[in-house]
């Protein structure tokens, strides 16, 4: 028991004057690492100033900010790691271990996709800070853009993160590159009146409505979408300007309804008879 009460004391008394032998090491390894971590975020905030002048796209500078900011850390944690003396037993231990490397590969594979498709969304630029967009079920504006995700603010309120490599593989709709957005609703009339007479009446209460487009391309349109037993349904498509679509689109919408309504009814258009009312 006495031996190895010693052998224990030993090893453990080699561990301590290792680490004490080590510790300056580990002291200048931690200051490289914070000098190097200070001078990531004063590139990040000399850079970013630099790339704004020349460019007003706010999401690539930041972008681009970013990526100055992540190499200056890595080679700054390199820098670190090769003065405590680590870089060979790091390159020996991922050379050796082939299943633990394939398992961070796979891991990391996500994080990886996401980061270069950060990379291609902000060189490519399909959408700008501020723009109303639509991917995989997300309605709202971006509000920023990060190396492995996008940030959408839905017309509700929430902030929400969508992966940069799902937006890149997934249709994404940017309803605010040209400001334009069109609107459509449906009316019913009763099926024995005469639509031919209803169609000008309709387009004038859209052109009287504020906010609804007289472009010679973006003229409002009436069709009959489908007909019932009882009724023509009426689709009825208008432009707008999509600079404010969350406050003007839904009150320009209830408006042209408005007076679409008020048209047909003052000039003698009935709606259809529902079943309840057929019956009674």
């Amino acid at each position: 028991m006495d031996k190895f009460t010693n052998d224990l004391w030993k090893v453990l008394n080699g561990y301590y004057y290792s680490f004490l032998k080590a510790l300056p090491r580990l002291a200048l390894a931690l200051v490289l690492f914070l000098v190097f971590m200070f001078l990531a975020r004063q590139i990040r905030r000399w850079l970013i100033p630099r790339l704004t002048r020349n460019t007003d796209d706010t999401l690539l500078t930041g972008f681009l900010g970013d990526i100055g900011y992540w190499l200056m850390l890595i080679l700054g944690l390199s820098v670190a790691l090769g003065t405590i003396g680590l870089n060979g037993a790091v390159t020996n231990i991922l050379a050796g271990a082939g299943l633990s490397a394939f398992i961070l590969g796979f891991a990391l594979k996500d994080i990886g996709e996401n980061f270069l498709a950060g990379i291609l969304l902000a060189f490519k630029r399909p959408f700008k800070i501020g723009d109303l967009v639509e991917t995989q079920g997300v309605h709202g504006r971006i509000i920023d853009l990060s190396l492995r995700e996008t940030i959408i603010k839905t017309l509700d309120g929430k902030d929400v993160y969508v992966p940069n490599g799902g937006i890149l593989k997934s249709p994404l709709y940017n309803y605010s590159v040209d400001n334009f957005l069109r609107l459509e609703f449906s009316v019913d009339l009763d099926n024995r009146e005469n639509y031919k007479r209803a169609i000008p009446l309709i387009k004038k209460a859209l052109l009287d409505t504020t906010g609804v487009l007289h472009d010679t391309d973006r003229v409002p349109t009436v069709s009959i979408e489908e007909t019932k037993s009882n009724a023509l349904c009426m689709k009825i498509c208008f432009w707008i300007k999509s600079h404010e679509t969350e406050t003007q689109a839904p009150a320009i919408k209830t408006e042209a309804i408005q007076n679409v309504l008020t048209m047909l009814r003052e000039n003698g258009f009935s709606q259809p008879e529902t079943e309840s009312e057929t019956k009674g």
